[in-house]
Formats: C-alpha cells, sequence, structure tokens
C-alpha cells in the first residue's frame, strides 16, 4: 500500500515574519493586497466545510494533477501540529488546494504522544479513515478536538468518538482496517523519512514539484500560512525540470 515515490533533497526556508507588515512584505513585491486569511477551524462544521468537495485519496487532499506537493508530518497529539492544522492550513486549502495548485500529504512523526503504542494506535486510525479517503477529515477532527499533552487521553473510546463523527465513514469496515499490517509499516517509513532528513519536531514539512525531489521547509510558523505562501509561489515560479532551494527574498539559502 506505498503511494510514496518521491525523492528527498534538502533546502532553507527563508524566515517569516509575526507581523502583519511582514505578511504584506512577503506576499507582494508589486504592492498588491495579500489574499484574505481565513479564520482559525472553530467547529466540526467548518470541517465539513473546509474540505467539501475537494479530492482525497489515501493520505492526500487535493487534485492529483496539482503541480506542488505538500508534505506534513504531524503527531497528533502534538500542539503545534495542532496550531499548523487548525490556523494556517484552512488558508492554504482556500488558496491553493481547491484551485488545484497544491495538494498535500499527510505523514506520521511521533513526538508529542509519549507511548510507541498508543502513538501507532493513533496513526493506524487516521490510515485506516484515509483508506476510506477520509483520512483529513478524521486528522483535522482530532487536532480540533486534542487533549492536554502527556494526559494519556487517546485510547479506544477516543478513537471511536471521532470515527463516528466523521461524515461518510463505515465504522465496521474502519475498525477493521486499523489492523491492516501496511499501516504499521507506513508509519515506520515515515519515521524513517524524517529521521533521513534531520526532522525530530513536528510539524515538519517537505515540499516540491508533485512527482519531483522533495526540499525541507526549515523556517516557519505553524499557525501562520505567509511562509507557507512564499514557499509555494517559489516553487510554481521554477521550471519542473530544475530543482533549486525554496528560499524567500532575503532568506539564507
Amino acid at each position: 500500500m506505498s503511494y510514496r515515490k518521491q525523492s528527498v533533497g534538502i533546502a532553507a526556508f527563508a524566515p517569516v515574519a509575526l507581523a502583519a507588515l511582514a505578511l504584506a512584505l512577503l506576499t507582494g513585491c508589486g504592492g498588491s493586497d495579500p489574499p484574505a486569511t481565513i479564520p482559525p477551524i472553530a467547529s466540526g462544521r467548518q470541517i465539513d466545510a473546509l474540505l467539501a468537495g475537494i479530492p482525497q485519496r489515501h493520505d492526500t487532499l487535493g487534485s492529483p494533477r496539482a503541480p506542488v506537493t505538500l508534505q506534513f508530518f504531524g503527531d497528533l497529539e502534538c500542539p503545534n501540529s495542532k496550531e499548523f492544522a487548525l490556523e494556517a492550513l484552512p488558508t492554504l486549502v482556500q488558496r491553493w488546494v481547491r484551485p488545484g495548485k497544491l495538494r498535500i500529504e499527510y505523514r506520521s512523526l511521533e513526538t508529542s504522544t509519549r507511548e510507541p503504542p498508543t502513538f501507532m494506535l493513533q496513526q493506524a486510525a487516521a490510515l485506516a479513515a484515509g483508506m476510506q479517503d477520509k483520512l483529513w477529515n478524521y486528522v483535522e477532527r482530532f487536532y480540533y478536538e486534542q487533549g492536554v499533552e502527556h494526559t494519556d487521553y487517546v485510547d479506544e473510546s477516543y478513537l471511536d468518538k471521532l470515527a463516528e463523527q466523521t461524515p461518510g465513514l463505515q465504522l465496521e469496515r474502519w475498525s477493521k482496517e486499523r489492523g491492516y499490517p501496511p499501516l504499521a509499516a507506513e508509519v515506520a517509513a515515515d519515521e524513517q523519512t524524517a529521521t533521513g532528513m534531520g526532522m525530530h519536531i513536528t510539524p515538519a514539512f517537505l515540499i516540491g514539484r508533485t512527482g519531483g525531489r522533495m526540499e525541507k521547509l526549515t523556517r516557519f510558523i505553524p499557525s501562520e500560512p505567509a511562509g507557507f505562501d512564499t514557499a509555494i509561489e517559489r516553487v510554481l515560479s521554477r521550471p519542473a525540470s530544475h530543482p533549486r532551494s525554496v528560499a524567500a527574498a532575503g532568506g539564507d539559502a
């Protein structure tokens, strides 16, 4: 069940400022106003509305023909991953994914979850939802209902509750497929990729032309879409056959 055949490279990513003025500078050299930012997710209905009508396939959100791929390495219990999923992601979905310019792949990287068996349990639950093309609905609900870090709140009941809240998920099939051996292999492969790229905290990201070499984003703010916008624009601005570092203007190469 391997859908992952992208080679990996390393690149620098420019700093993203916190202030609104820096956001404007990053997104417009010609003086145009930056695109509107979508408010953070604050309800399950917003999750459904955000994802409605967007293709999902296994762990991927967006059109398979999108020219840019962003790989999101996350731990479902990580508060910083939650910031990305609920605050920056909605704007990226509306600005890039829905128009067909970006596809986002979910990857597993254990950081905040204290017990490896619990990590495997929750990640497999998300991947099993992906076998019905509902991974992003499940993942976003997990982050939205995320408990306090290091309180051991994840159990079978918690995972079942999320599944019940995921629209269109066939619960009996989901429950059976959570134990599918290739899902554990995917989690292990994600961890190996992250380790090879020197990624040990979450969220972490790789970006590149779809089907081409992936590059590491080394500087970003999880809750701010501006840095991701800059990286996507840089990838789009260069020929697909000419891999280069993703670096914003004025940043370190």
